[in-house]
């Protein structure tokens, strides 16, 4: 599955339209295997009209993916409840679900229970800076699939690697395929993939979906290619 994210600051209206004129031409998978996520590091509010913009142009399903509890729109069709496993800022591992909570019981919006774990993308990130949090060594996969394992058992539905928004480089092969082989619960993977050939790769290493971001938001005609890609699998 794959997932376009959409950065609610970065989202112009002729740039929503364009992509979306895109997502239409490629029916065929919409369904089943395509998502749109929503969501930023840096943003502090709501992305409720964003959302609201999202929904008038297409019908796939909008994720919330929020890197604060003060984002959150009740206009999405599921929201993922990051904690961010990775790092030891309580503010990330349960406070901001605490504020969240009856809001979003009230809202009745799917919640996905989701382990968010930070793989060091060779960039200092967004997620770094707002966190407070540091990434995860490549060079530690102990420490990575004992956390997502720790995660699962925990009661968690997905784990999500990330490698950080415009990361250097991807979380690597042998990470996603070490952590596939430890877990029994999806696997998302994302930060850093710029071409189909990355997507493929972490496909093959045990990836179950598949997010990019920002490399879409000054390459948008490149989602065609990855969507087709996603078609011949």
């Amino acid at each position: 599955m794959f997932a376009l994210l959409i950065d609610p600051e970065k989202a112009s209206d002729e740039w929503l339209r364009q992509i979306m004129s895109i997502v239409d031409g490629q029916q065929s998978i919409v369904n089943s295997q395509l998502f749109i996520f929503v969501g930023g590091s840096q943003l502090r509010e709501s992305a409720f009209d964003v959302v609201e913009k999202i929904k008038s142009l297409t019908s796939i399903p909008v994720v919330m993916f929020p890197g604060d509890t003060s984002q959150f729109a009740d206009n999405v069709d599921a929201l993922l409840f990051l904690s961010l496993a990775s790092g030891r800022n309580s503010k990330y591992l349960i406070e901001q679900h605490i504020d969240a909570a009856q809001t979003i019981k009230k809202s009745g919006v799917e919640c996905i229970s989701t382990g968010y774990i930070l793989i060091d993308g060779g960039k200092h990130t967004a997620v770094e800076r707002i966190s407070n949090t540091s990434p995860y060594s490549t060079d530690n996969i102990q420490l990575i699939t004992n956390t997502a394992l720790a995660c699962e058992l925990l009661g968690h539905k997905i784990i999500y690697l990330e490698a950080g928004s415009g990361a250097n480089h991807p979380v690597p092969q042998n990470i996603i395929k070490a952590t596939r082989e430890t877990i029994s619960i999806p696997l998302i993977v994302g930060g850093g993939i710029k071409t189909p050939q990355q997507m493929l790769s972490a496909f093959d290493s045990g990836a179950d979906l598949i997010v990019v971001g920002n490399h879409l938001e000054s390459h948008p005609n490149d989602l065609s290619l990855f969507l087709n890609n996603i078609k011949s699998l």
